[in-house]
This record gives C-alpha cells, structure tokens and sequence, in this order.
C-alpha cells in the first residue's frame, strides 16, 4: 500500500496498524490528480485569500454518477486509498464501483496537496473552520468541476462532520447522506477536552517558538500518540491487541517510533478547526440520510443519546450502529468499510434520485 506523505500521520498509521481485517486491493481504475484555485476565497473570520489551491483525486470517469469522499483530520485523499476502504468500496460490483460513479475525494483546506500554513505562511495563514471547508468542498464541485448535483456525499471523521454540515448548508446538492464516526451536535466534552489538550501539549513545547520553529517540537509525537490511544482502537480491540503489559508497552514503543511527519502548524490548523463545530437547521435535511457509527466509538459514545435524538428532527434519516467486537477499533472502525459496505450498498440501492 502506497501513501502520500501527508497521509503518514501518527492517527493514520495507527488506523492502519490496528485495522485487523484484512483486505485485497480491488481491481479499480487509477487514481487521478488535480488541481482547482478558488479565487478571492472568504474566510469565516473575513479574511480573503486571493488564491486558494484546492488539489482532489478522482476515481472514474466523469460521465459516472457524482460522488463526494471526504476524508478524516490530517488526512487527504490519499489516506482514503487503502486496501480496508477504497480496496472495499471502488471496485467492480461494490457499492461505489468506479466504472458507475465518479469519486471526487478532495484535499480540505490545511491538509494534503491544498493550502495550508507550512506552504509559507506560518501563523498567518488565515484561521479556517469546518465551514470554510465545507465552502471550499462546495465551490471545486460546482465551480471546478462544473457538477451541479451529487449522488452521494459520505465522510468519515472529520469527513463525517463536514458530511453533516454540507446536509444542513446544501441540502438540495445531493440524494444522499453517509456521515460516519461523527455527530450531529456540538463539539464538546471529552472528544474536544483532548483536541484542546493535545494542542495546548505542542503550542507550550518551548520547541513550538510561537510557531516559528526551525524543527518539529519534540512534544508533538507524545501528545499525538497521547490522543489516538484515548480516542481510538476501542476498548475489546485493545484487550484483543494487549492483553499484557508487554504487548501494551509494544504498542506504546510502535507507536512513539513512528515518525511524524506532519507540520506541527498545520496540524494544530487542522484540529482546531472543529472548536466551532455545530450544525445548525437539521430540519432542513431533505436527502436520505444514512448515518453509520461505532457502538465503541470513544469521540462520539452512542450512550448519551445526542445523535438518537438529533435524528429525530430530520425526515429521512437512519442510523446503522456496527456492534463492537474484538475486531472493532472504536472511532478508527469506520476506517473498514467490511463493516457497513452492505449497508451502503441498500442505501444506494433505494435512495431517489433527485434532479435540480
């Protein structure tokens, strides 16, 4: 399996390294790269950049029916080109068989080959949110692209976050919803305790110099490593993993010498991104809308009921909630489409198609 170097974050090697089921590489068409500028680019904060480069990969050809894949933070379209999703999903007969869709998996703002702080600018990139992502998203579709409406918008992570957002910011753009491994409600407890802990371990490493580092802080990885162990790989996948301390203690070595190769500035835009995070007019939601997440999920615990309730205000709307097993890895499951490919296949399957 090849990545790009963006992809190589700690979060993402540890989806890879803790993803036990394994999985063939379909048979699906080359990838291919792009490049789309958004001009005069407004930020939520008022600030404008006159040039945004948004870069995309795409899978299929464009006479294909539209689909929107968005990916998790310090990610990109790379990191969705494994064996246990993209191996899962794209090929001949599976749900987004690349010779009937077009996959559109596009770079965010800050991450992958897109714009981000460490192409120069620093600190004095401008602060963006999942909203300006969600904009830019909108803008390389309809402007870049020239696609005027979606089969599918689906997301994991981050990716799910923003899938919620283009639901109640574009709700006529699509005929259906898969927001994964994400809610529809605020950002808030636990989940953003530790974002704003991990941020905080490397904005105060006296390596950071306010941003203006000639190296990487040396904290980065520990507070890195810190979060994905407490966010992710779910509670029976860790007893199944490590069951001894000496495993444990393997897993916590694998993972501190994993190198990190991502710009601590960038990473901090990326994770501070969803301080804001909040979807707002669920009411509006008119695609079918199917929501899958892990019922060991530690982001986003299915036991405080937020998501079942937020549910309830949007018309056509279901949530598919994987079982957790040995073989589940809390948030990182939905990184295995193994798990819901079925479902997603029925939602394809029955979704209406609807012309704007």
């Amino acid at each position: 399996m090849t990545c790009s170097r963006a992809a190589l974050s700690i979060i993402a090697l540890a989806l890879m390294a803790m993803t036990s089921i394994p999985a063939l590489a379909a048979d699906y068409p080359t990838p291919k790269q792009g490049d789309w500028t958004a001009r005069d680019f407004k930020f939520h904060t008022g600030e404008t950049m006159p040039e945004l480069r948004l870069h995309y990969t795409t899978v299929g050809e464009p006479t294909g029916q539209p689909v929107l894949v968005l990916h998790g933070s310090g990610g990109s379209a790379a990191s969705l080109l494994t064996p246990t999703f993209a191996g899962e999903l794209f090929g001949p007969g599976q749900p987004l068989d690349a010779s009937k869709y077009y996959i559109i998996i596009p770079d965010s703002i800050g991450h992958g080959q897109s714009s981000k702080p460490s192409d120069g600018l620093k600190t004095a990139f401008p602060r963006y949110d999942y909203e300006d992502m969600v904009d830019a998203q909108y803008r390389l579709v309809k402007e870049g692209l020239g696609i005027k409406h979606l089969r599918l918008v689906l997301g994991n992570s981050m990716g799910g976050m923003h899938t919620w957002l283009w639901a109640t910011k574009y709700p006529d753009a699509m005929d259906a919803l898969v927001p994964m491994a994400a809610q529809p409600t605020e950002m808030a407890a636990r989940n953003w305790m530790l974002r704003r802990m991990m941020i905080e371990t490397i904005r105060n490493d006296p390596d950071y110099v306010s941003g203006n580092y000639t190296a990487q802080p040396r904290m980065m990885k520990y507070a890195v490593a810190a979060y994905g162990i407490a966010t992710g790989g779910g509670t029976l996948g860790y007893q199944a993993l490590a069951p001894t301390a000496a495993k444990a203690d393997k897993m916590v070595d694998d993972r501190l010498a994993t190198p990190v190769t991502a710009d601590a500035n960038d990473f901090i835009y990326q994770w501070e991104a969803s301080h804001d995070y909040k979807p707002a007019g669920l009411e509006r939601i008119t695609a079918t809308l199917l929501a899958i997440n892990a019922a060991d999920d530690e982001r986003n615990p299915p036991e405080t009921g937020v998501t079942d309730a937020a549910l309830k205000q949007i018309k056509n709307a279901r949530l598919y909630l994987i079982p957790a097993s040995s073989e589940t890895r809390g948030h990182l499951t939905t990184g295995n489409a193994a798990f819901y490919k079925q479902q997603l296949q029925e939602l394809l399957q029955t979704a209406p198609q609807r012309t704007m």
